[in-house]
């Protein structure tokens, strides 16, 4: 076996399972799960028409590169979001859901042969720890302060570690805090890329959900806005999982340097990750739509300015700058606080730790996570505030 895979940690829902295995939920309460970031809002007709239409393509293989219709669609959508102009037959490249390619992107981009680090935020997805883990690197966390609303203190790397450093994650808007990289920092990540040579992964699935008039900055669009239009060692990473409601289609697209495209192109048409022709056809009316994507904000708006003025009395919880997690804090255990909500009011949220790593503050180690709790706002509006209207209770009731 791959001696890599001891590597790996137990996936945060495993932990979760895990955490919870001799808690007997209150049977008085209906089961509601704020624990699992998987979109709930319903798939819009649209698309499921266009794969019902499309099922004649079941009866071919499908191109790795995806057909020109479909980058076309995406970089159509890159133009409309963000004014940039990419070039879809080089810049631009379908994938199955960020998630697969988040992974698959270390692989192409890690020379295990150099002693490798991967830079990434903590707390994060663990998606890219294992991508690292499993490519030979070793992955280094940077916390994020909330002080600065999250933000990831970069100059905390020493420079030995930048000095290895061939690849960084960035989550913007970031799960789980929802903070959204300003384009100053932007600007300080492209110059340390510059310096030393490593690649930039833009993790950006969640660009779609926010809550003022301002839509997201992406990480392309600050490129272009500080004049990188060649996107040089930048690559994004979309998926219309959140965006449209459709995490089982499994369609998103990168897009970026193309010289790194390039490459990636090549370990996709080994490792036999083509999009379904099916679901190509799907994306490309879904990446050609708009109207359900504003309707979709629009119930995550109301969720968020229904369920806030609950919790903000009893919880250290603000409203995120995009994104569907409330990054709470709590009094105490995280993972306490997640076991005896569960039991007494039957409502899962994920401890904040299982999201993290430890890091380091003033010499002594510390989890960036513990003391906080996700909760993903992805259920209908009344189920979401009858969760809230649960946890105000149990709050409560433990300051008794």
């Amino acid at each position: 076996m791959n001696p890599l895979l001891s590597r790996l940690q137990p996936y945060p829902f495993e932990r979760l399972r895990q955490l919870f295995a001799d808690v007997q939920p209150n049977a008085a309460c209906r089961p509601i799960s704020l624990g699992i970031g998987e979109p709930r809002h319903p798939t819009p007709a649209f698309i499921k028409e266009s794969l019902a239409a499309s099922l004649a393509g079941l009866a071919s293989y499908p191109a790795t590169a995806g057909v020109p219709a479909l980058r076309e669609a995406c970089a159509g959508w890159l133009q409309r979001r963000y004014g940039i102009a990419a070039d879809p037959a080089t810049q631009v490249l379908p994938v199955n859901g960020s998630r697969e390619a988040l992974f698959s992107f270390a692989q192409t981009v890690i020379d295990p042969t150099g002693d490798p680090v991967v830079v990434c935020p903590d707390p994060f997805y663990q998606i890219y720890e294992g991508a690292a883990l499993l490519a030979g690197a070793q992955p280094y966390y940077v916390a994020t302060e909330p002080q600065r609303n999250f933000a990831v203190d970069w100059d905390s790397v020493p420079p030995e570690v930048w000095s290895r450093t061939q690849l960084i994650y960035v989550c913007s808007p970031g799960n789980p805090t929802g903070a959204v990289v300003p384009l100053d920092e932007w600007r300080r990540l492209f110059e340390l890329s510059d310096r030393h040579g490593f690649v930039i992964a833009s993790d950006e699935c969640y660009s779609e959900i926010y809550f003022s008039g301002q839509a997201p900055l992406g990480g392309l669009e600050a490129a272009a806005q500080l004049g990188r239009t060649d996107f040089r060692n930048l690559v994004m990473f979309t998926s219309l999982s959140k965006r449209s409601n459709v995490p089982g289609m499994r369609s998103g697209f990168v897009a970026g340097d193309a010289a790194l495209l390039k490459q990636f192109l090549l370990y996709r048409t080994y490792h036999g990750s083509a999009m379904s022709p099916v679901v190509q056809q799907a994306s490309i009316a879904a990446w050609n739509d708009e109207q359900h994507v504003v309707a979709n904000r629009a119930q995550y708006q109301e969720k968020f300015a229904r369920v806030l003025p609950l919790l903000q009395p009893v919880l250290d919880v603000r409203l995120p700058d995009a994104g569907f997690y409330l990054w709470a804090g709590v009094d105490g255990s995280d993972t306490a606080f997640a076991r005896e909500l569960l039991a007494q009011y039957n409502v899962t949220v994920l401890p904040g730790s299982y999201l993290a790593r430890d890091a380091s503050r003033s010499g002594a180690p510390y989890n960036p996570g513990s003391g906080r709790v996700r909760m993903a706002l992805v259920a209908e509006t009344a189920e979401c505030m009858e969760a809230a209207q649960r946890i105000v209770q149990f709050v409560q009731s433990r300051a008794n």
